[in-house]
């Protein structure tokens, strides 16, 4: 196992710090299949029967590495031109670099945040990945009553859900979720961040304003083959949950140690939920 420099602790994730607008590549690249293999695929054939077969205008809001283009991509209609909203450069082209053939694509830098009807003009769909958590309630509502007001469909993914399940359990397992769901609800330079309460807040949003809204569970299924992935989430999740209650970091070296073992021998299995929302403004 790797040893931790000054002021890092055993369990301080590698690659990820959930919560965190600032993703590493890596931890993109990590994620990704587990991504695509929890995403909701009936809201994404929803999502392009109302579409039809286009031209369709995309816009991509926190693209990251661009896995959200390389899933939906191939299961919509018709030509396409995707515009990837990142405020990291690096990703943005990483993200250019990654897409997928027959497909247009534009990156766009900046706070995506600050998107209104205007821009969204002549939007097809808004779709986002591991988003909705990162944001305010007033930024949510703002993302459903410009996406009304313009007249796109949204198709937002894999926000937190504030369940994880591991098999097997242990005693500590509530107590670090809890912290887990309190920091990812904290205030962060005066926004309070949503955390797992985003989907319900995302359903709402586009409900009160008339749009058809459906939602389905997109849980990551982590065992044996996603290993790697497991064991970085573990140390962020962990680091989260002593991040807002430290006195869980008594307890954080023996817990960890004691499901890194699991992982090793392949016998841990968890269940990490998420949220998928797909928004249809009006009548179908």
């Amino acid at each position: 196992m790797p040893g931790t420099g000054a002021g890092q602790s055993l369990w301080d994730a590698r690659l990820s710090e959930p919560g965190s607008p600032v993703c590493a590549p890596d931890w993109l690249a990590l994620r990704e299949p587990a991504d695509a293999a929890a995403r909701a695929p009936e809201l994404a054939e929803l999502a392009a029967d109302h579409l039809g077969r286009g031209p369709l205008t995309v816009r991509d809001l926190g693209c990251g590495t661009g896995s959200m283009l390389r899933w939906l991509a191939p299961q919509l209609r018709g030509p396409q031109r995707w515009y990837l909203h990142d405020r990291d450069p690096v990703l943005l082209a990483r993200a250019a670099a990654g897409a997928i053939g027959g497909v247009e694509v534009e990156t766009v830098e900046g706070d995506l945040t600050a998107l209104g009807a205007a821009d969204l003009a002549g939007t097809s769909l808004v779709t986002a990945s591991a988003l909705l958590d990162l944001l305010t309630v007033e930024e949510v509502d703002g993302l459903a009553a410009a996406c009304v007001d313009a007249g796109c469909a949204a198709l937002l993914t894999l926000s937190v859900a504030g369940r994880v399940v591991f098999d097997p359990p242990e005693q500590l397992d509530a107590e670090f979720a809890a912290a887990f769901d309190a920091h990812q609800r904290r205030a962060v330079d005066g926004r309070r961040l949503l955390g797992p309460d985003s989907g319900a807040a995302a359903v709402a949003a586009f409900a009160d304003r008339g749009a058809t809204v459906t939602h389905r569970s997109s849980p990551w299924r982590l065992g044996a083959t996603e290993a790697a992935l497991t064991e970085e989430w573990l140390r962020g999740w962990i680091g989260a949950a002593c991040a807002q209650e430290p006195e869980l970091e008594q307890f954080a070296g023996d817990y960890l140690n004691r499901r890194l073992d699991a992982i090793a021998a392949g016998r841990l299995q968890v269940l990490v939920d998420h949220v998928d929302v797909l928004a249809i403004p009006g009548r179908r």
